[in-house]
């Protein structure tokens, strides 16, 4: 695969990225990727990376409860 050397990058602007990389939890070298390709090809992606990242986006659950019915068990008839 190609490789893409950049130079002379404003301070703030590798700031900016490096925080959109932390933010996204990702290398800076993946967001400098995903930031080059949205804006040059749009925003199409290969759907099982856009899941995967929507699985990376849900809060962590911590210690959350749920509760349990109290009308288990129940007859089924087949």
């Amino acid at each position: 695969m190609p490789q893409l050397l950049v130079r002379d990058i404003p301070t703030a602007v590798v700031r900016k990225l490096r925080s959109n990389a932390a933010a996204q939890g990702v290398s800076v070298e993946e967001a400098h990727r995903r930031l080059l390709r949205s804006a040059l090809i749009g925003k199409r992606q290969d759907p099982k990376r856009d899941f995967l990242e929507y699985l990376r986006d849900i809060p962590p659950g911590g210690d959350l409860e749920f509760p349990r019915a109290i009308d288990l068990p129940r007859t089924i008839e087949l």
